[in-house]
């Protein structure tokens, strides 16, 4: 069978050969241990904690605070130093919840119990994927227990584990999958279960042998379960992308997954599903792949969430001497954050550090032109938008037309039209901001209808 691919997409350097032979190591934090509350999308956790109490690894720290919501897992035991603003990786101040580490990682009881999930009803599988705290951790952050709470579970034809791994220089998802293909196969058995209807696939690209090999094994044994083996192409991780080469189409600009039957879920949170319900383990730890030219032993940690990014590249055995990183990313050049201050905390969503030694960015910026209008922004987009339009739209601050003709929401912010643009425009950037203040507007008109009502 042919290989299947997506509308759109782009092909930049991988650099996966910095990490990507180097196997898990696990590494336990020794510092201090943040948690900031809103590590998901939804309303922010509410802290169920004080300074002073005594806490134990696997203890809830911070409730969901809505439906749209997630719980805090404290990932180490120790003492609660403050529950006070702390800056994020993403540059901004949360409330969060400071732990002093002591070390012993100590954790509540009955944590890595087994439990056989096929006795288990679908609100008790539902409650345990809540009670971890997972959300979804490719990145986009949104509370698990919320997409699989479906109406009709009969309606999803698809559960879709995605292994694409896109991303440049990030390899951790390909690890998890080498090392731990039969917890993952089995967290996708524990999700089917709540959709009888289903069929699982975990979709890999192909530069990736080693993990396609362990999961092909892993799903062999396994009814309802196979993998799908697609072209490498950014941004094959996205949502849609992942949908279009499993189910062959290209679904309406405005569709959920689950309008057309289908359910996306990364590997690892797959994994973390599998932990939390067969191993009553909720989520403290992940992968994470820290990596970059800059780094001396680019290397992939299976660390504790909460721990200081500092400390995970002291030990990846921190920068290469005589070398300074010009930028530093959480994630990968496509769809990574830039930020400039390590004392903050890992974060759930967040899969990799990488410390590069230059900067495209700048130097793109110093090249950039007017928009000669070649169109090859429209051809790569994988949503199928039209960035030129949407830019032109942005430029003139006519959001009605950003928004309501051109979709302009609709952006995954994948950077391939960046990458594409001969004229080295920034249009990911215009249409970060332009997301940002459309939603800063929608947010004043709805106070200011509260406030009359």
């Amino acid at each position: 069978m042919s290989q299947k691919s997506f509308r759109g997409g782009v092909h930049p350097k991988e650099h996966k050969e910095l990490s990507s032979g180097a196997p898990f190591e696990t590494y336990l934090p020794h510092g201090d241990m943040v948690f900031p509350m809103g590590q998901h999308i939804g309303k922010p956790s509410t802290p169920v904690v004080k300074k002073g109490d005594r806490v134990l690894a696997g203890q809830i720290i911070a409730e969901a605070s809505a439906f749209v919501s997630a719980n805090i897992v404290s990932s180490c035991s120790g003492t609660v130093k403050a529950v006070e603003r702390h800056r994020t990786i993403a540059g901004t101040f949360a409330e969060s919840v400071i732990i002093e580490n002591d070390g012993l990682y100590e954790t509540v009881p009955g944590i890595g119990e087994k439990v056989d999930f096929h006795t288990l009803s679908n609100d008790e599988i539902l409650a345990k994927i809540k009670g971890a705290g997972i959300i979804g951790m490719g990145g986009a952050g949104f509370p698990t227990h919320v997409k699989l709470s479906r109406k009709d579970p009969s309606g999803i034809r698809y559960l879709i584990a995605n292994g694409a791994e896109c991303e440049p220089y990030i390899t951790c998802d390909d690890q998890l999958m080498r090392s731990r293909a039969s917890e993952i196969v089995t967290g996708m058995e524990i999700i089917l279960q709540l959709f009888p209807q289903a069929e699982g696939v975990i979709v890999i690209e192909d530069n990736k042998p080693e993990a396609i090999a362990a999961m092909e094994e892993a799903a062999g044994k396994r009814a309802r379960i196979r993998v799908q083996v697609c072209p490498v192409k950014y941004p094959q991780g996205g949502e849609r992308s992942c949908i279009s080469v499993v189910t062959g189409a290209h679904y309406g600009i405005t569709q959920l997954p689950a309008d057309v039957g289908c359910i996306v879920d990364n590997v690892s949170t797959v994994y973390a599903i599998y932990r939390a319900v067969a191993e009553s383990t909720p989520l403290m730890e992940r992968g994470v792949t820290i990596t970059g030219e800059a780094v001396k032993k680019p290397c992939n940690l299976m660390t504790r969430i909460g721990a200081n990014c500092g400390e995970l590249l002291e030990a990846a055995g921190g920068l290469k001497d005589g070398v300074q990183a010009v930028k530093v990313l959480a994630g990968g050049p496509m769809m990574g954050v830039a930020f400039d201050n390590l004392g903050v905390p890992l974060q759930k969503n967040n899969n990799a550090l990488t410390f590069l030694l230059e900067d495209e960015v700048e130097a793109a910026e110093k090249q950039m032109t007017a928009c000669i209008r070649c169109g090859r922004c429209v051809r790569v987009c994988p949503q199928g938008l039209s960035p030129q339009l949407m830019s032109a739209a942005f430029e003139k601050k006519d959001y009605d037309r950003y928004e309501g003709k051109l979709h302009g929401l609709e952006c995954i912010s994948c950077g391939s039209c960046t990458f594409i643009c001969p004229a080295k425009r920034p249009l990911t950037q215009e249409f970060k901001i332009a997301k940002a203040e459309i939603m800063a507007i929608k947010r004043a008109q709805k106070e200011k209808e509260a406030a009359k009502a």
